[in-house]
């Protein structure tokens, strides 16, 4: 039988895994860390603790919701199917893992309830300082109790904006030559190393804007929603969805002129 929940239910239950599972995650940091495997490059690592702190999310949420259907970074669909017209669960265990395996305090866990396609509840908890932010949809954007609301700022040239690399080399590159372009054009730009946590400090305005190519969707579900329901569109090119091809996360100041650069420099091209 198919369950449903209110986005407030689902988010307390979200809340309470992703809190245990990034428990786990600083501990076993603490304990130390070593690479277990690697997924698309030599550089794009997979630890011990990614994958055991995935395998507690969905042991969690099989104990409360045995009916949902799950979508995780390290394992997939889990062990549930499809729930048309129920709750999915996205799973990013450890967003962030280089700088999880670094010691640099810039990583989390972070957990989305999307039903019928849309993400409705999310939680994205920093692993290593405990700052937590959530949203549900048409609840808003919070953080420790604090609602949050985007930047103010009208000038692109004023603007910091965030973004990320992927691990392939040719992508790399391609990504590079965007920012060498770009970077006239803002105040300055800031690469910190975990998706999630980049859509959050653009919720709150730490950086004014964000964008990224090569997202999935355990990267964007928690902190996409975070960001949507602080203020900023978030989407992709030319009216198409935030996806792998591009995420623009900006408020709606900035959202034009940001679009407007980052299409003229095929951010969404490459590799």
């Amino acid at each position: 039988m198919i369950r449903t929940a209110p986005p407030q239910e689902l988010l307390e239950i979200a809340i309470d895994v992703a809190r245990d599972a990034a428990a786990t995650a600083h501990r076993m940091r603490a304990e130390g860390v070593s690479v277990a495997a690697t997924k698309s490059t030599a550089t794009d690592v997979v630890t011990a603790a990614d994958r055991a702190v995935e395998r507690q999310v969905l042991d969690a949420l099989r104990r409360v919701r045995p009916e949902d259907a799950v979508l995780g970074e390290e394992y997939g669909a889990g062990e549930t199917g499809p729930a048309a017209g129920g709750v999915r669960w996205i799973i990013d265990p450890i967003d962030g893992t280089v700088n999880y395996l670094y010691g640099l305090p810039y990583c989390a866990v972070s957990l989305a309830a999307e039903v019928d396609g849309r993400v409705v509840a999310g939680v994205v908890r920093n692993v290593a300082t405990g700052e937590e932010w959530t949203a549900t949809a048409g609840g808003g954007a919070w953080r420790d109790g604090e609602r949050l609301g985007c930047s103010t700022e009208t000038d692109l040239g004023q603007a910091l904006v965030a973004t990320g690399f992927g691990y392939d080399p040719r992508r790399r590159a391609h990504q590079a030559r965007v920012v060498a372009e770009l970077i006239p054009h803002v105040r300055d730009i800031r690469r910190m190393g975990a998706a999630a946590l980049d859509l959050c400090l653009a919720a709150e305005g730490r950086v004014d804007a964000y964008y990224e190519k090569g997202l999935a969707a355990w990267d964007l579900a928690a902190g996409g929603l975070v960001a949507t329901e602080a203020g900023l569109r978030v989407t992709g090119l030319d009216g198409r969805p935030a996806g792998p091809d591009l995420v623009i996360a900006a408020p709606p100041a900035l959202f034009e002129p940001l679009h407007t650069r980052l299409a003229a420099l095929d951010a969404s091209g490459g590799p």
